[in-house]
């Protein structure tokens, strides 16, 4: 089948990440579905059938920016499929996604985690307790994504130079600083590790109770009940720490180029949304000081 040659080009020649190889084959075959249903050769297909995909799927309530990812993943199909001569014609080339209103990242201001960190009680002490501290440490004190977390392994920590080596989108690494506290933190997380004497000994740093790697939904859950503690935004995933983190660097001045690095983007275009968050809260500022405002 053609979508099996595709993902393993994706997979071993553009060398996509797991995640997104995954996003990719989930698309094609929901694509694949809606033609067997409406009784249609991925070979023959034009661009209005494209759109009467891009329809149904509004119908249904799927987001603008759902369609656009899958739409996206449908032209890089296409265009492997003209390339290896399996189809005459590209049905993506016509085809126009809907727009995407624009929506400010979602963080939480620098007051309410300091509250979440700095407050008594909050955290246990036992093996839990410090786990659920480190993963919110080390999403906000880092940036780090929620794959880059829970891959995330003990030899990829660098005591003496203070620092954590990531590997990022396209199986990029980078190396991000870490603070003195959050380095004690990580420190003292991985001798109550060795402490609980699980039978796999695993190298990857965030474990379960039973020692086993953890997954995304672990992670989300632990993140979403901590800053529900300090937080009324909807958003309280693993991504809204990252948000969080870009925006308290660039408020305290940090350069544009540097936070990019520290993100990981491939591009400046990618880190220059947190702009607007920091001109909201200057506005906000001079609305509440300036005397004409």
């Amino acid at each position: 089948m053609f979508i099996k040659r595709f993902i393993k080009y994706i997979q071993f020649e553009k060398k996509f990440s797991v995640h997104t190889v995954t996003a990719y084959e989930k698309d094609i075959s929901q694509f694949l579905e809606f033609l067997a249903r409406v009784e249609l050769d991925i070979q023959a297909i034009s661009h209005t059938h494209v759109r009467s995909w891009m329809i149904d799927l509004l119908e249904k309530g799927v987001e603008a920016k759902t369609i656009n990812r899958k739409i996206s993943c449908l032209r890089s199909f296409y265009k492997f499929l003209l390339r290896e001569q399996l189809v005459l014609q590209n049905p993506l080339m016509q085809v126009k996604v809907p727009k995407i209103p624009k929506r400010l990242p979602v963080f939480v201001e620098e007051e309410k985690i300091d509250m979440l960190l700095d407050g008594d009680n909050i955290f246990n002490d036992d093996f839990d307790g410090i786990r659920s501290r480190l993963i919110i440490e080390l999403l906000y004190g880092t940036g780090i994504r929620l794959s880059e977390l829970i891959s995330l392994r003990e030899m990829d920590i660098d005591v003496y130079e203070k620092s954590i080596k990531v590997l990022g989108k396209r199986n990029k690494e980078r190396v991000i600083p870490v603070n003195f506290s959050l380095m004690n933190l990580i420190s003292q997380y991985v001798i109550v590790k060795k402490q609980q004497q699980f039978d796999n000994k695993s190298s990857v740093l965030i474990v379960t109770n039973k020692g086993q790697l953890v997954y995304p939904k672990f992670i989300y859950r632990v993140v979403k009940a901590y800053l529900s503690l300090v937080s009324t935004n909807e958003k309280k995933g693993p991504h809204t720490l990252r948000h969080s983190f870009a925006t308290a660097l660039l408020n305290r001045g940090a350069d544009m180029n540097a936070i990019k690095e520290l993100l990981g983007h491939a591009s400046l275009a990618a880190t220059q949304v947190y702009t607007h968050n920091s001109v909201e809260r200057l506005k906000l500022v001079y609305k509440q000081a300036h005397p004409k405002a």
